[in-house]
């Protein structure tokens, strides 16, 4: 049986692309197990039990079932990582390269992301050789489907106050908020909630179960706002994001392409916006 290691560097991206895997693949005799943490440890390695043709995880789940030696990664024949540069700069490369180095029987290795780090040209290297590149787009640019504006925050303004202007508008439907700490995002999701907004908020400090409750609220628009750090700003695919808001800056360019990538989706119209002090 042919099996294939899939990482993501986000428990949210692992657990979509499981989903998406079951649903392409029904009818097809093909098996898949998900391995992310924040869930039962026993659970994994009693499925693991049973062999997948799929594993796709996070990195610390994926090497802790290798450690337990649940997960014989020997077997494996193709490596994906999806959002490799995000998954490198996580400092991720060691537990990467442990996965590369069991794979004594790897035969593909397929790197996935929007954007890339140039400083990671040769640990890049280390993991292909003779690669094929394919690119959407020449260079990390964002979707022409975004239109991009900034907030200005004048002096005696408070951005709380100027978001929320915002959000009570009738066009902001389904809005994504990010900012940089776990901190700053539970205190936003706490003064739009005062405020009558319908908001929650996902970030590291959650449990896996709160997490996806408040990410299955939004895609059913069961809420209007969800506030999150960066761990939404990957892959997530939601559907008809009406706005990205960037209540902070994002520290890079690509960080803030990835965030601003969660609208404009699948051929349609977004906004993006982000406050400037």
């Amino acid at each position: 049986m042919f099996q294939v290691l899939i990482v993501s560097p986000t428990r949210e991206l692992a657990m979509q692309i499981d989903s998406e895997f079951k649903s392409i693949a029904s009818g097809l005799n093909m098996s898949s197990t998900c391995l992310i943490g924040g869930t039962s440890v026993q659970r994994d390695v009693t499925n693991l039990r049973r062999p997948s043709h799929f594993i796709i995880g996070t990195p610390g789940r994926i090497a802790d079932m290798v450690r337990q030696r649940a997960l014989n990664l020997s077997k494996f024949t193709v490596l994906v990582l999806d959002e490799f540069d995000r998954l490198l700069d996580m400092g991720f490369a060691v537990e990467i390269q442990k996965f590369v180095d069991g794979m004594s029987n790897r035969q593909q290795t397929v790197l996935f992301s929007a954007t890339e780090e140039k400083g990671q040209k040769r640990l890049i290297e280390n993991l292909l050789h003779n690669p094929v590149e394919v690119r959407v787009r020449a260079e990390n640019i964002s979707a022409d489907t975004i239109d991009q504006d900034i907030i200005r925050v004048k002096d005696g303004e408070k951005k709380m106050d100027v978001l929320l202007n915002l959000v009570r508008d009738k066009s902001f439907e389904k809005v994504l908020i990010f900012a940089e700490t776990k901190r700053w995002v539970s205190r936003i999701c706490k003064d739009l909630r005062h405020a009558g907004i319908k908001a929650d908020e996902i970030h590291g400090n959650k449990s896996q179960n709160y997490r996806i409750k408040a990410l299955d609220s939004f895609k059913n628009q069961k809420i209007q706002v969800l506030v999150a750090t960066d761990v939404a700003a990957r892959g997530l695919d939601i559907s008809h994001v009406s706005h990205v808001i960037n209540y902070q800056q994002p520290k890079n360019m690509d960080s803030y392409i990835h965030r601003i990538g969660r609208t404009g989706r699948a051929g349609e119209s977004g906004k993006a916006l982000t406050f400037i002090n």
